[in-house]
């Protein structure tokens, strides 16, 4: 702390998928990806349980990637993880659950405004699209790629999104 109150952050917080580490940018990205494929998937009758369902399957996929860590950690250090690494597991990775917070807002958004459901749910496959791709362009960015690369980037990146959109269409 500093000796007038906490220490600010450095920088602002940004809406982007990448973030400090390369860990938790990738569970970012992975969130994404797992939040648009429960969305395409589902057929709940309602914003909050389309909500509760992606909710509930990420915090399942974190518990879990975050167990198979401490069990791949104690099988290749051949000892039992302390405390200290216990926590900093339980947390860390939590990015994988709150990148999908604002394609969830665009979905309870719209299903508000007076949208069915499917088309809700649409929206929010295209914001978490455009999340994907943003994320592919910043990554042809930091990786130093050129133009043409970072458009490829962005592409590869977003098709995943257009997957989920396809999934979303054929079985609806």
């Amino acid at each position: 702390m500093a000796a007038n109150g906490p220490s600010l952050p450095s920088r602002p917080p940004r809406a982007s998928l990448t973030r400090d580490t390369e860990e938790s940018t990738a569970a970012g990205i992975y969130g994404v990806i797992v939040s648009a494929a429960v969305m395409a998937a589902s057929h709940e009758r309602s914003a909050a349980a389309v909500t509760a369902a992606v909710l509930v399957t990420l915090v399942i996929y974190w518990g879990a990637e975050r167990y198979a860590r401490l069990v791949a950690e104690r099988i290749h250090d051949g000892r039992r993880p302390t405390w200290q690494e216990i926590r900093r597991q339980l947390t860390t990775g939590w990015e994988m659950v709150s990148a999908s917070i604002l394609p969830l807002v665009v979905m309870t958004a719209a299903y508000q405004l007076g949208t069915g459901l499917d088309s809700a749910i649409l929206a929010a496959l295209v914001c978490s699209t455009v999340l994907l791709c943003l994320a592919g362009w910043q990554m042809g960015r930091s990786g130093q790629l050129t133009g043409l690369e970072r458009v490829a980037s962005a592409a590869v990146a977003g098709a995943f999104g257009l997957v989920m959109i396809a999934l979303k269409t054929l079985l609806h």
